[in-house]
């Protein structure tokens, strides 16, 4: 009698605590990346507080970022050594703790180290989300949950300044500024608390020690000192480029790279755990994504700051009405975040990019000419509709960018290729705070500008930000790979949907993602 066929494997029992643990997990990314754009409209004020330089407004967003940037890919990889919800809740004790800091800071310096310390907590934080979802969910269920990742961090990108702004101007007993620090205390501490709901989720290689992950600490030491070099002759009022200070920092920053990516290389050939993926590099694709991926969120945070003190240290006007000003931008972009992902891009693939991009652009020359018509000590009301055409334009561009930068990339590449993404786009934002910021203040005249320096310095970084999205577009133009008869790649509506909202830093691929 032949034998029976053996059945099919089954999936594993559902986790039955999974959607009460991906809200735990969503409200702590929502919670992380809100600090990450919350300094848009409350830097002015917390300067006008504690007083110092305005040198130090820069700062207060940088400080978060850039820590945030460059441990990203070791935090992912200390989730995969000591268990993921261990790091996680880690990654939450410290971030509360460093945010409670951050409320009472007395000065700008204490201010910038409690942030610092905050960006690393999120660098904890954040890579442990995507490998929890995957240990509690499986089949459809994983791609509804994966999918819900996107639209929690639009949702902080469009809500961050406004709350904000409007929690600054509350004043809730008195404590101004400090309020958007302190509402993380009792989240975070809710989180923490709910942290049990989730199940541990630990790489496996037991069986395979020679895959075993390890840290890079040297790697990583060599990043976080680059990039810091990198970023510090921006942030400020701008160098004097007539001294040979700056240009020997960014020297030193840049051969500092240099010898990362050395270290990386023979790392990896040693049969090492390096902190990228060096095959990631073998064609011009994936390093022109990472140069537009820096150059893009350069412009888009650098500018929506440069608004924000504009409309603060010119026409004078709240934190509130300056977080709502940038409504019209972020409603805009979630409009056409959702248009692209479910309509544009599946038809018309990384063109949309291009019209992002167009949309931008203009929307950026309309602003440069309200600040050329403008009166300094009035509220430029036609700036409303350059926002909103920004918004559009960041949208259109965002969606079908991440997925043209992961639709070459191989399986086995996928984690650490979004991981790099998810750190270019932190480090392009602070880098465009670091460098819109100078050439605001310094054209402005640094100290408290007047509104007259305020309207001059929001139009020379706007000038800046123009040249920076004409170098994008050439960098995504490099992306792009012709098919046989020069069509352009497409991608179906799953295939957009999740690489959206992340592909991961633990290197493995969602079940169903289209090929």
């Amino acid at each position: 009698m032949p034998p029976a066929p053996s059945a099919p494997p089954s999936q594993p029992a559902p986790y039955p605590r999974r959607w009460a643990a991906l809200a735990v997990l969503l409200t702590a990314e929502a919670m992380n990346l809100l600090d990450s754009t919350i300094m848009t409209v409350t830097a002015p004020v917390i300067h006008a507080e504690l007083g110092g330089p305005a040198s130090d407004i820069p700062w207060f967003g940088a400080a978060y970022t850039l820590p945030f940037a460059v441990l990203l890919i070791t935090g992912g990889r200390l989730g995969d050594l000591t268990g993921r919800r261990r790091t996680f809740r880690i990654g939450v004790v410290v971030f509360v703790l460093a945010s409670a800091s951050c409320a009472l800071a007395a000065s700008p310096a204490l201010l910038i180290t409690a942030r610092a310390v905050q960006g690393a907590a999120a660098a904890l934080v954040i890579p442990q989300t995507i490998g929890l979802i995957r240990g509690m969910f499986h089949g459809d269920e994983l791609a509804r949950a994966m999918g819900s990742i996107g639209p929690v961090m639009g949702l902080a990108a469009v809500c961050g300044p406004v709350l904000a702004g409007v929690l600054t101007h509350a004043d809730l007993l008195g404590s101004s500024w400090r309020s958007v620090f302190l509402v993380n205390v009792p989240l975070g501490t809710g989180v923490l608390l709910a942290t049990p709901l989730l199940r541990e989720d630990r790489e496996d290689r037991e069986d395979r020690p020679d895959r075993r992950p390890r840290l890079d600490l040297t790697g990583t030491a060599l990043a976080v000192l680059a990039t810091g070099l990198i970023i510090h002759p921006f942030l400020g009022t701008g160098p004097s480029w007539t001294s040979p200070r700056p240009w020997l920092v960014l020297a030193a920053g840049l051969g500092l790279m240099g010898v990362f990516g050395v270290h990386q290389r023979r790392r990896t050939a040693r049969g090492g755990s390096a902190l990228i993926a060096i095959g990631l590099f073998r064609d011009r694709r994936f390093p022109a994504a990472l140069a537009a991926a820096v150059l893009f969120f350069a412009v888009v945070n650098g500018l929506l700051l440069v608004i924000a003190l504009q409309l603060q240290l010119g026409p004078g006007t709240d934190a509130r009405t300056a977080g709502l000003t940038l409504l019209p931008w972020s409603g805009a972009m979630a409009v056409s975040s959702w248009t692209a992902g479910a309509h544009l891009v599946p038809r018309y693939g990384a063109r949309v990019m291009f019209a992002g991009l167009a949309a931008l652009f203009l929307g950026s020359l309309g602003a440069l000419a309200v600040y050329a018509t403008s009166s300094p000590a009035r509220y430029p009301w036609p700036l409303l509709l350059a926002l909103t055409a920004g918004g559009l334009g960041q949208g259109l561009f965002a969606v079908p960018f991440f997925t043209t930068a992961l639709h070459r990339i191989r399986p086995q590449e996928t984690g650490s290729a979004a991981g790099l993404l998810n750190a270019a786009q932190q480090f392009g934002g602070t880098l465009g705070v670091a460098l819109l910021g100078a050439v605001f203040l310094g054209a402005a005249g640094g100290g408290t500008p007047s509104a007259a320096g305020a309207l001059r310095g929001a139009g020379s970084a706007f000038s800046v930000g123009l040249a920076l999205l004409a170098a994008t577009g050439v960098a995504a133009a490099l992306m792009r790979t012709r098919r046989h008869g020069g069509t352009p790649p497409r991608w179906s509506v799953r295939t957009v949907r999740t690489v959206k909202s992340g592909a991961g830093y633990g290197g493995r691929r969602v079940p169903g993602e289209d090929r």
